[in-house]
């Protein structure tokens, strides 16, 4: 095999094609934005698991460079007394504590370092359809070009075109009962200790945030609150946004209200999905990474170091097997028993975001004493059988 086509060019394909290439696998990554998917003020968290992944293929530098290290997070409750801190798994592990950063910040990195590394990346270039043969896969996009390879790989998120190729049956993303709304501000009234996540349990919703060495404070809010149409989430103003949020937590007190309300435009919202289990996950010769084929809710804060190491292993397995069939088999085999149990802690998380627990708990805490979630490393040289 030579030649494989990503589709996508969000966080799994830009780190699938530098896997595959490491492999010794060419890849092009076709993305259907014309510059680049981005959402204005949100932000995400690359935990040990995901940091490592990276490693394993020389890629974490540049994302170490535009995050910022957390160590501990502590807890408030609604009435804004401190319940508790404990250090963030990972944190101390070789330079791998958790890491935030701006989702753009990400996309850019990884998107550039691909290019520096000799991938192809190209714009514009929307799935409608593609064709599996013997010998390759064509696939066909909006503008009226087509491309050919090898394989096809569906880094294309939660409503990929690809799984619907794959299987016209597969099930629809499900909605978790919640928005998910990011900001950031630079209000200096309003920063988190360094190093720090702050956690805050409200009585109708969650909240986190945590400030950058550059004094920015970054902030979350799951809120309980039934789908949204597309239409409607784009039509909400940041204004509108934030008066949610502030409309979630009133009557509390908490530092949120004063957080949300120092806040600017660089606001957004969006619907919380997951896919709990996936029946197809490849075929002959296309196969899903990342959110197309096991979206997670937010809580767990592991959707991006999911599609990496999704994507790591891929590359290892068409590395190691002697066919596309086989080494999407090996692929389904070593990660969807891992997956599907993140989906499900994250999905009980999304369902108890309001009122304090008894022993408040991180994404990171979640896997008891074995820490099966932040612990886990994929083994780039390890040949898979």
């Amino acid at each position: 095999m030579t030649h494989a086509l990503v589709i996508g060019g969000g966080i799994a394909g830009p780190v699938t094609a530098m896997a595959l290439r490491r492999a010794g696998i060419e890849a092009t990554v076709h993305e259907a934005h014309p510059t680049g998917a981005d959402h204005l003020g949100a932000f995400l968290v690359l935990f040990a698991n995901g940091l490592a992944a990276l490693r394993a293929v020389g890629a974490d530098g540049p994302v170490l460079d535009c995050s910022f290290p957390a160590d501990t997070v502590e807890f408030l409750g609604p009435t804004g007394d401190r319940l508790g801190a404990r250090p963030l798994t990972g944190a101390g592990d070789d330079g791998l504590s958790p890491r935030t950063l701006q989702r753009a910040a990400l996309y850019r990195a990884l998107r550039d370092e691909a290019v520096c590394r000799g991938v192809r990346v190209v714009y514009g270039k929307r799935l409608v359809d593609a064709i599996t043969g013997p010998d390759g896969v064509v696939a066909y996009f909006a503008d009226g070009t087509r491309a050919e390879g090898d394989v096809l790989i569906g880094a294309d998120g939660i409503h990929s075109r690809t799984r619907t190729l794959l299987d016209p049956a597969a099930p629809p993303p499900r909605h978790t009962g919640q928005l998910t709304i990011c900001g950031r501000t630079q209000d200096a009234g309003h920063a988190v200790p360094a190093r720090t996540y702050r956690m805050v349990y409200g009585q109708r919703a969650f909240f986190g945030c945590t400030s950058a060495p550059d004094g920015t404070t970054y902030w979350f809010a799951n809120i309980p609150a039934p789908e949204q149409a597309r239409p409607a989430l784009a039509a909400i103003t940041p204004a509108g946004w934030r008066q949610r949020v502030l409309d979630a937590f009133a009557g509390d007190r908490t530092p949120v209200t004063g957080l949300v309300a120092a806040t600017g435009d660089a606001v957004v919202g969006v619907n919380a999905y997951d896919i709990p289990t996936l029946p197809v996950w490849h075929g002959d010769r296309a196969v899903l990474v990342g959110d197309a084929v096991h979206a997670t809710a937010p809580n767990a804060a592991q959707g991006a170091s999911m599609a990496i190491e999704d994507s790591v292993t891929l590359a290892r397995c068409l590395r190691d097997l002697p066919g596309p069939r086989q080494a999407f088999a090996a692929y389904e085999r070593l990660r969807r028993e891992r997956v599907e149990r993140v989906v499900a802690l994250s999905a009980g998380m999304a369902s108890r975001i309001a009122g304090p627990p008894e022993q408040p708990r991180t994404p990171a805490d979640a896997g008891g004493a074995d820490d099966w979630l932040t612990s886990y490393r994929v083994d780039w040289d390890a040949p898979v059988g």
